[in-house]
């Protein structure tokens, strides 16, 4: 598991899914602090990890990148730590556009596609 504290390549990021889902990258952004964490097996891990060091829970959201798909694609917003009906979101998916459009901003500036 990391949070990223530098720019990755999109070669590096297919390295990451070789090692560990082969086509895919778990993640989970913060929304607020405007950081990803990636690499783990789990969403709760990288949950976990992030509000150990200072996140909130209402600012966290799970997502998965698929290297080799480009387009909007490449980002899925699905996880079981997206279930929140006390922020009006009810499934799996990340329901809120202006939610989605903030994790599309914060990975263009960490994953240099």
């Amino acid at each position: 598991m990391q949070i990223l504290d530098r720019e990755i390549t999109l070669e590096e990021l297919r390295s990451i899914a070789e090692t560990g889902f082969g086509e895919m990258v778990k993640a989970v952004v913060d929304v607020d602090l405007e950081i990803v964490a990636i690499d783990a097996e789990l969403h709760s891990d990288l949950e976990a990890y992030c509000l150990e060091r200072q996140s909130q829970q209402a600012s966290l959201w799970g997502i998965n990148y698929y290297p080799e798909i480009e387009g909007e694609d490449f980002i899925e917003y699905d996880s079981m730590i997206n279930i929140r009906p006390t922020q009006k979101n009810n499934s799996r998916e990340v329901e809120d556009e202006s939610i989605r459009k903030k994790i599309v901003d914060i990975t263009n500036r960490w994953i240099k596609r």
